[in-house]
């Protein structure tokens, strides 16, 4: 598995959990691991991404890019994967399973350039 592919599978379950969708959500391979490794940080994740919001709430977000935007922080808080890489990884993503008209991958950009600089390199 690709480490875009890794990214994408914890995504969804990121998503599945905060949707509350019924299902069981497999805990298994990489994006298991990293999922677990994720949801007891998200409290965390959530200040960092609130305090980046100007003139929004993370809960206006849709369930898929507060999902993207949520790994995407953690990545950037908790990983030694180059910031840049993780937000270049963030827009590819949007763009492929979200983006409406450019305008989502725009507006992750923004936030997740605004998190990078709260963060520092």
């Amino acid at each position: 598995m690709t480490r875009r592919e890794i990214r994408v599978e914890t995504i969804f379950r990121l998503f599945q959990k905060d949707y509350d969708l019924d299902i069981e959500i497999p805990l298994d391979g990489e994006a298991g691991r990293l999922f677990l490794d994720v949801v007891p940080k998200i409290e965390d994740i959530d200040q960092v991404i609130e305090k980046s919001l100007e003139n929004y709430s993370l809960n206006r977000l849709s369930y898929l890019d507060r999902a993207i935007i949520r790994f995407a922080t953690y990545e950037m808080l908790f990983t030694d994967t180059p910031k840049q890489v993780v937000i270049d990884e963030a827009l590819e993503i949007t763009k492929e399973y979200s983006d409406i008209d450019d305008k989502q991958r725009r507006f992750n950009n923004k936030l997740l350039d605004i998190i990078k600089k709260q963060i520092g390199d």
